[in-house]
Order: C-alpha cells, then sequence, then structure tokens
C-alpha cells in the first residue's frame, strides 16, 4: 500500500464539490488524513476564492490508475478541462506524493511542484504531513512552511465540517 497525499480545490459551489469528493475517497480509500480547510484567493486569475485542503489516504493502485480515478470524481462533479490554466473550477484533485516515489511517473509529476509554489498547497499539506520529508528536498513540509513567504498568497482556514456516510 501506498501513502498517497492528494490537494482538492473547488471555486465553483465549492462546498458542494469538497463533500462530494470526500465522499468518493473515503468510499474507495482507507483511513482519510483530512487537513483543515482553507479559504484562498485565485492565483493566476480573477475569480471567486478556493476553498482548498490535503487528504492522506493508502492506496494499491498504481499511479497511473490513480489518476484516471481522480479524474473521474472530478468529471463526476462537473469538472470540464478548458485550455486555459488558471480558471474556476468546480473540483481540482491532485496528486501531491506517492510515497517516495520522484520523477515523471505515468504522466504524473512526483512530488508536484506545486508544494513548494503555493500556499494553498503547502499550508493544508503541512497540517496533515509537517515531519515527513520532501523527497527531492529532503527537508521536512513545515521547514519549507516556515520559509515560504506566507504574506505573497492569503489562505486562511475556515471552518467546514463534512458528514462522510
Amino acid at each position: 500500500m501506498a501513502t498517497v497525499y492528494v490537494s482538492i480545490g473547488s471555486n465553483i459551489n465549492r462546498e458542494y464539490h469538497i463533500t462530494q469528493s470526500l465522499k468518493a475517497l473515503n468510499s474507495r480509500f482507507a483511513n482519510l488524513l483530512i487537513s483543515k480547510f482553507y479559504d484562498c484567493e485565485p492565483v493566476g486569475f480573477e475569480g471567486d476564492n478556493f476553498l482548498n485542503l490535503v487528504v492522506r489516504f493508502e492506496c494499491d493502485l498504481a499511479i497511473a490508475e490513480l489518476a484516471r480515478v481522480l479524474q473521474q470524481i472530478e468529471r463526476e462533479n462537473g469538472r470540464q478541462r478548458v485550455t486555459k490554466e488558471y480558471a474556476s473550477r468546480t473540483l481540482d484533485i491532485d496528486i501531491l506524493l506517492y510515497d517516495e516515489r520522484v520523477g515523471i511517473i505515468d504522466g504524473v509529476e512526483l512530488p508536484r511542484g506545486e508544494i513548494t509554489e503555493y500556499a494553498f498547497v503547502l499550508r493544508p499539506l503541512v497540517d496533515v504531513a509537517a515531519e515527513e520529508l520532501h523527497p527531492a528536498l529532503s527537508i521536512s513540509f513545515q521547514q519549507i512552511w516556515d520559509n515560504f513567504d506566507q504574506l505573497s498568497q492569503k489562505t486562511q482556514v475556515i471552518p467546514f465540517e463534512v458528514n462522510l456516510s
């Protein structure tokens, strides 16, 4: 079983789509560990704020199959891939880490570069993996966060409860 971390975000009917994504993950994978929920301003475009979080779970799927499962959850929640990289979306689920794997594997960048670039990925990752080491940098995610320009991107913890049953 691999330990997997995924980032989840939505800025269209965000509470609904985040809840649906967590229910889908919970029905498929064991022992979800869910970060706090963050209200985050969009980066790279104008739009409504995102609701972002990170989830850790155990998985016996190959990376390519996991990516297909996550894309299916996105599609089931109305995600339409457009050519614009930065745009509003119903749901975005990205694999951040898959065990200690490093490189482009089955078309998936591991660890995902956004970990060190965006507060909306790094801050919730610290919630669930503060002392874990970044597989390529060999420093903890907490250390990365401590050195991150935390004022450059606004993230705010918000109360949000999900009933996974």
